[in-house]
């Protein structure tokens, strides 16, 4: 009981972070909300693999984790140079 509980609350706070990322004002604010997100779904990933006694959906959350990273890295690198550009 919970753990659903839990990943209902997860996934009420990604709907919110969800629409910030779309009405965010700037694009630091969008990218924000956007790793936001991202640790979000690393957090219902888990807990979803918790609840279902599944050790797969735990080995996924953490590639997730890595892939999200590097996104957000890559993707503020990017922003920083000027894009494409130069």
């Amino acid at each position: 009981m919970f753990l659903q509980i839990t990943m209902l609350l997860l996934v009420a706070a990604m709907f919110i972070t969800l629409i910030r990322m779309i009405i965010g004002p700037t694009i630091w604010e969008r990218l924000l909300a956007f790793n936001l997100f991202s640790a979000k779904i690393l957090l219902l990933l888990s807990v979803h693999g918790v609840y279902k006694q599944k050790l797969i959906l735990l080995d996924i959350a953490f590639t997730y984790g890595i892939i999200g990273f590097l996104t957000i890295t890559l993707l503020s690198r990017l922003i920083l140079s000027g894009g494409r550009e130069k």
